[in-house]
């Protein structure tokens, strides 16, 4: 399985790219979130509030993933 995944905002900032593809078996944006976050670097994305979508819909960590799958991590939206 290819999960292209995109960064924004501060997540982009802290991990010096945009985007990236990931190979490997992952269930859940969850599991690959998880599985992203044991690289080390990639700690910025343990945050609670982190916001996520798969192909370019809201969802929830524990939206199921398929191969070819567009997956985006970015902080939550403040405004005012």
């Amino acid at each position: 399985m290819i999960i292209k995944v995109k960064y924004f905002a501060r997540y982009r900032e802290a991990l010096g790219c945009d985007h990236e593809e990931v190979k490997g078996e992952f269930a859940t944006i969850e599991t690959l979130r998880s599985c992203l976050v044991q690289r080390g670097s990639y700690q910025v994305l343990t945050e609670a509030n982190l916001m996520c979508a798969r192909n370019e819909e809201l969802c929830k960590p524990d939206e199921p993933l398929v191969d070819g799958d567009e997956v985006a991590f970015f902080p939550p939206v403040t405004g005012g």
